[in-house]
């Protein structure tokens, strides 16, 4: 997650059109491009209610459409001119999201005016690389996960809130001309919509994989979403509240020493600090392996100097509650199964292996497991579908297999990027899954679909290493470019490089100057108490 782009643009644009839905008595996909309407109309369904709430006018603002209904309705999204090409983009994140608004910085002709419409099961996007601010307090929540509604309110770019079921592509069927097709395909959601495409892009992100070892699923708790920070928050607010009259130390184990889990324990133990011990458990005899070493000298410093321990080579065997351990020793017991009921007012007992010949393992307890190891693509996760298993080509891990143009292999019509994507550089390693990675994607994607549109050759795309980010607490961070070699930035330097290079990188413009002067304020207030309590320690003499 942590590294990341430092490049400088994102320029919008806008594109007048407006989406709106409609129902069609045809559930097959590629066959009612015909027809089109100016209203909002759903089947009628019993059980679960039916609420639409979409934008539609002549004027350049986004819509955003809720949706809800029985599964078994079968309803069409309508596009708002059918002459238009239309661009579904399933996922909100990093590669999603700015293919969206790249889309909106380029000139069209008037013809070739894309209709767009982004579909992703959240209400916000997360900008994930500033997850951990949110545990040290030097954000808030709407600087880094804004509403895709206001993001896109000046903007043309539809939004539906919906979770994707399964994906119906039929642009396979000329692979050398796919323009013959009348549409690419049909994207069917959970609550029932379906929406007819003529190009998709696959940006659906990944989700932490906790299912590598037992206990961990019901046990530990993942980090890589807005809801994990905030549920991580709480429990961290718990067990300050609990343990505040207490001189127990509040035992933090992280499981994973890349980038996240560096990451966490350094914010979580400048935040306990005297209070806590974080216990940081890695596979490897070091810690960032992939890192530079200025990043990784940075983090060990700093990690040094706080309440960390690090756990170098071991793997975690089991995660048990302790009560359910203790239980599980007695004959004739057995242990209670209540999963993440309240996970703040429980211990648990982790079993390490170590990873080298002749070592003994270990076993520590802690208040709170956090669980950074692992991921797997949400392309994965999809419902079953014997004509889309057979007809989109995934890897090992769930990515759709792409060319060098980002172009799914045997779809023409279909784009995959960021984690739902398995290219491979020149050296024929895949390209990592960072934020850095689907910011220079997204780019590529938005041009492609623009030239596959106007018939104009493809570029390939060309990963740019630009550097890597790392934040190590409240005001310290560390930041590696790769344009000057040997360069590390450090402490308060590196912290404001990387907010700077952050905040040049959140979506939009308008998005950009609120959340830049909310943190102008915010320093200004720091920096005036900081020198109250430097005049207040000089005058007493403390």
């Amino acid at each position: 997650m942590a590294p990341i782009a430092l490049s400088l643009s994102v320029a919008l644009g806008t594109v007048n059109f407006s989406g709106v839905a409609r129902r069609s008595g045809n559930f097959f996909p590629c066959s009612s491009r015909k027809l089109r309407t100016n209203l909002c109309r759903f089947s009628s369904s019993q059980g679960k209610g039916i609420r639409c709430a979409i934008s539609s006018s002549s004027k350049n603002n986004g819509g955003v459409a809720e949706i809800s209904g029985s599964e078994s309705a079968k309803r069409f999204y309508a596009w708002s001119d059918y002459k238009k090409p239309r661009v579904c983009i399933l996922g909100g994140g990093f590669g999603g999201l700015y293919t969206a608004l790249r889309l909106e910085s380029l000139f069209w002709p008037d013809n070739k005016k894309p209709q767009v419409l982004l579909v992703d099961q959240s209400e916000r996007f997360v900008f994930k690389p500033m997850l951990y601010e949110l545990l040290s307090g030097e954000v808030d929540a709407w600087e880094i996960a804004p509403r895709f509604s206001d993001l896109l309110a000046n903007t043309s770019v539809q939004f539906v809130q919906d979770k994707v079921k399964l994906l119906d592509p039929c642009d396979h069927i000329d692979v050398k001309n796919p323009n013959s097709a009348s549409c690419g395909g049909t994207v069917h959601l959970e609550s029932g919509l379906q929406i007819e495409y003529d190009w998709l892009v696959l940006a659906l992100g990944a989700e932490t994989k906790l299912d590598l070892v037992p206990g961990a699923t019901e046990y530990a708790l993942p980090f890589s979403t807005l809801r994990d920070a905030q549920r991580v928050d709480s429990q961290l607010k718990t067990l300050e509240r609990t343990n505040f009259s207490k001189k127990s130390l509040i035992r933090v184990a992280v499981v994973g020493c890349g980038y996240s889990g560096v990451e966490l324990a350094a914010t979580i133990s400048e935040r306990l600090q005297d209070r806590g011990l974080v216990q940081a458990i890695n596979l490897e005899n070091t810690i960032c392996p992939t890192a530079p070493p200025g990043n990784r000298e940075a983090a060990l410093k700093v990690l040094s100097s706080r309440n960390v321990e690090l756990l170098l080579g071991y793997v975690v065997r089991s995660i048990q509650r302790v009560d359910d351990a203790e239980t599980s020793e007695k004959p004739n017991s057995r242990p209670n199964q209540g999963a993440q009921s309240d996970l703040a007012s429980s211990s648990y007992r982790l079993e390490l292996q170590p990873t080298e010949r002749g070592s003994q393992g270990r076993t520590l307890e802690a208040d709170l497991v956090l669980w950074t190891v692992g991921s797997k693509s949400l392309l994965s996760t999809l419902e079953s579908s014997k004509t889309y298993r057979e007809q989109l080509p995934l890897n090992s891990r769930g990515q759709a297999e792409t060319d060098e143009t980002l172009r799914v292999k045997g779809h023409p019509r279909i784009f995959a990027l960021g984690d739902s994507s398995s290219l491979r550089d020149s050296n024929g390693r895949l390209l990592p899954a960072t934020a850095q990675v689907a910011f220079q994607q997204a780019d590529f994607a938005g041009w492609n679909l623009w030239a596959a549109i106007n018939n104009r050759p493809l570029l390939p795309f060309r990963f740019q290493n630009l550097g890597e980010m790392m934040t190590l607490g409240r005001n310290d961070a560390s930041v590696t470019p790769s344009f000057i070699e040997g360069l590390t930035l450090e402490g308060p330097a590196g912290h404001a490089a990387r907010k700077i290079a952050y905040l040049i990188r959140l979506p939009t413009d308008e998005h950009r100057l609120k959340v830049g002067i909310s943190w102008l304020t915010k320093s200004a207030v720091d920096s005036i108490a900081s020198i109250q309590t430097t005049l207040t320690g000089v005058f007493t003499g403390q």
